[in-house]
């Protein structure tokens, strides 16, 4: 029989005597473990435990809470294996891929301990102004309150990690709402959070649905914010129901990245294998739209070919496969209704486009258009589209044809078209010489236009998380 499972509430862990959400192996549809499903009542009782929890840890001085966030750090490292497993069984991501999380999430840990110690205010010079000269002023950064975080599948430890951490390296207490599909990734992390010294009610877990849980959260005025990452119109409604609320929103993409004619072809071919098809392509930032100007196009697109024939689809606890399941059946039947859609106006399949179970063969298109849903809309699957250009400047035009602005990549060796790339597009991140997949835990990160709003990384999340607060002093 699945294991059930306790969540945390105000230090407590509670309701594994209640039927509750079955999560299930996407690979093979197993139930891997059951979760209690959040009630009013238990919303209600994690809100005001992290009212309290909120007044116990804003008073912890900097270094207790870099303490507990740096021996969360080294838990993650101790239990990896354990929690890639974890990882792998309810998100279906490939064992290395899953493992990598581990190792990443940690790394986020140990950053938000390092800007705990370091988070600091500014002198305001008041002497600039005749008014206030005379007056000596800074200002300081405070917690902003309980934080509501809601998080997605897809990395269901390192972008739970990317709200959790600078939450706590602030100050802050949260009730989190992980995704029903992948809750026993945050249930693990809660416990080595409990272990670590994190004081009751700093953070509580809540299992649900968006429609119950997660609005309940959106709409409390208790709340001091909303971090979400998710779908563009989920956020959407987020924004317009949260009130006065801080809201920050990591949304959707279709990760251009544009490869010119003086680029590495070779190496920008081995990145976009990884940036297409890691995860099976369920990654914010996933090689969707690959440019490739016209007299390399041939070039790239036999080498991308033939090295992704080599990726392996299988189980994801196979430490050889490449290529999970995707999350469920039904984004399964819908990545392959855009793939037929896009067949039957054109587009060539150069290579995969099969179902093997749960999966989709990683997939590679020729003779899109723009209007395509695998072109213009976030087709979060193993599908990406390779276009030819002609001038550098049609290359830009098409990779910001969008309405969303991620992150984007660019390989080139000219510095002025860097630069170029780097004016032109209206994206979060212009990532040269790699694609737009790239990230690491410590560099801001968020999107323009219906990317979201806000940034994460660790530094820049903890300024999203907390106020300012003027000291002026009349001498």
């Amino acid at each position: 029989m699945a294991k059930r499972h306790r969540v945390l509430i105000g230090g407590e862990w509670v309701g594994d005597n209640r039927s509750g959400i079955n999560v299930t192996n996407p690979y093979d549809d197993s139930i891997v473990g059951v979760v209690p499903e959040a009630t009013d009542e238990d919303v209600e009782l994690a809100v005001v435990a992290a009212r309290r929890g909120y007044r116990e840890i804003s008073a912890l001085p900097a270094y207790r809470r870099s303490e507990i966030l740096a021996r969360t750090s080294d838990l993650i490292v101790r239990d990896r294996e354990e929690i890639a497993e974890i990882i792998a069984r309810e998100a279906g991501k490939t064992w290395k891929y899953a493992l990598a999380e581990a190792d990443r999430s940690a790394e986020t840990f140990r950053f938000a301990s390092l800007e705990a110690r370091n988070e600091h205010g500014e002198l305001v010079p008041m002497d600039a102004s005749p008014v206030s000269a005379g007056r000596f002023g800074f200002y300081l950064r405070t917690p902003i309150g309980v934080i509501g975080a809601i998080t997605p599948f897809n990395f269901p430890l390192n972008l739970v990690a990317h709200k959790v951490a600078p939450a706590i390296a602030a100050g802050n207490s949260l009730v989190l709402k992980p995704a029903t599909k992948t809750p026993l990734t945050s249930i693990k992390l809660a416990e080595l959070l409990t272990e670590a010294g994190l004081p009751p009610g700093g953070l509580n877990v809540v299992v649900g649905s968006g429609k119950t849980v997660g609005n309940r959260l959106v709409t409390d005025e208790r709340l001091a914010m909303i971090t979400f990452t998710g779908s563009p119109a989920v956020g959407a409604e987020i924004k317009a129901r949260s009130g006065l609320k801080r809201v920050t929103l990591e949304l959707g993409s279709n990760s251009p990245t544009i490869i010119d004619e003086d680029a590495d072809v070779d190496a920008a071919v081995s990145r976009c294998v990884v940036g297409s098809f890691a995860n099976s392509g369920q990654v914010c930032i996933s090689v969707q739209r690959i440019f490739v100007q016209r007299g390399r196009y041939d070039e790239f697109m036999s080498k991308f070919v033939v090295a992704t024939k080599l990726l392996k689809v299988g189980d994801p606890m196979d430490r050889e496969s490449d290529i999970g399941p995707m999350i469920s059946r039904v984004e399964l039947e819908r990545a392959v209704s855009w793939l037929d859609e896009a067949k039957a106006l054109g587009a060539v399949v150069e290579t995969g486009g099969g179902v093997i179970g749960n999966c989709l063969e990683p997939t590679i298109l020729s003779g899109v258009t723009p209007a395509m849903k695998v072109v213009c809309s976030e087709v979060f699957a193993p599908i990406v589209s390779v276009l030819p250009y002609d001038t550098f400047e049609q290359a830009l035009e098409m990779a910001d044809d969008s309405v969303y602005g991620l992150q984007a990549g660019v390989y080139t060796r000219d510095i002025g078209k860097a630069f170029q790339a780097v004016k032109r597009l209206d994206v979060g991140g212009v990532i040269i010489n790699d694609i737009p997949t790239f990230r690491v835990d410590h560099m801001p990160y968020g999107g323009n236009k219906q990317s979201g709003l806000g940034r994460e990384g660790v530094r820049y999340a903890m300024e999203e998380m907390t106020n300012i607060k003027l000291v002026c002093i009349n001498l």
